[in-house]
């Protein structure tokens, strides 16, 4: 073993020792795919593949830190303007990795809940019906849930949003008086009440938070790390870094934590 990964290893055990505040609900905004695989000579297919992979193990690190929510933010509304070769294999992608959530055993024995945030109407079918499959599959499942943002949009969401109280209104079954902020945030995720954010994670070394669940994470005040590690290079120690950010915040404003992370 390298001295690198013993001293990260080292690392890793100092930050954990010294979390007492375990995030709920951590947003990720999955950022620098195309510009890893630029650096590293490789097609931007390999890339967002690379960076998949490393979504599979954050899944894992998060799961055993105590984290219950994970969102990811992997297909924007904005990446539509994208070539379009691109933008299939990013769907072909896709579809394989939610039918290997389907196929994992650890879904089922860790009762991992798995759905979609973002516009359904963008999306062609055959993605469409796969994520189906396995929403239907891990409907039952509660002790740990992923959220994955496709063809997402904050602004679309609360548009949509706003729609659908407007139609509730028009049928009345919703008076104007009635709307306060928990019925916003019953027609926001297409009622799926996602939990208040408490943590976005962004890498790639962007400092801004690109329209991502503006209700959920900024009306919330939502702690934000930024870091340089691009997506597919992310490991456990900069997942535990944005922790001890949160757990900073934590501790700043005299909270008493509830449970502590996960040694």
């Amino acid at each position: 073993m390298n001295v690198r990964v013993l001293i990260e290893a080292g690392y890793e055990k100092y930050l954990l020792k010294r979390i007492s505040y375990v995030p709920n609900h951590i947003a990720v905004i999955q950022d620098g795919n195309r510009r890893y695989a630029r650096l590293s000579g490789m097609g931007k297919t390999l890339g967002h593949r690379a960076g998949a992979g490393t979504t599979e193990k954050m899944l894992d690190w998060a799961r055993e830190m105590g984290i219950r929510h994970i969102t990811l933010y992997s297909f924007s509304t904005e990446n539509f303007s994208r070539d379009r070769e691109e933008i299939e294999s990013l769907f072909a992608l896709f579809k394989e990795m939610f039918r290997r959530v389907l196929e994992d055993e650890r879904t089922h024995r860790y009762k991992m809940r798995v759905r979609m945030v973002g516009d359904r109407t963008l999306l062609p079918p055959d993605l469409l019906a796969c994520i189906r499959e396995v929403e239907q599959a891990t409907a039952a499942y509660g002790n740990f849930f992923v959220n994955v943002a496709l063809a997402y949009g904050g602004r679309n969401e609360i548009v949509h949003a706003a729609r659908s109280i407007l139609h509730d209104v028009g049928q009345g079954t919703l008076s104007p008086e009635a709307i306060d902020p928990g019925v916003v945030e019953a027609h926001l995720h297409n009622g799926m009440n996602l939990p208040p954010v408490d943590l976005i994670v962004r890498t790639g070394d962007e400092r801004r938070t690109s329209n991502f669940l503006p209700w959920s994470a900024n009306g919330n005040e939502s702690a934000v790390y930024f870091c340089a590690p691009y997506w597919p290079v992310f490991r456990k120690l900069d997942l535990l870094r944005a922790i001890r950010v949160y757990d900073q915040r934590m501790k700043l404003n005299g909270y008493i934590p509830k449970r502590r992370v996960r040694n």
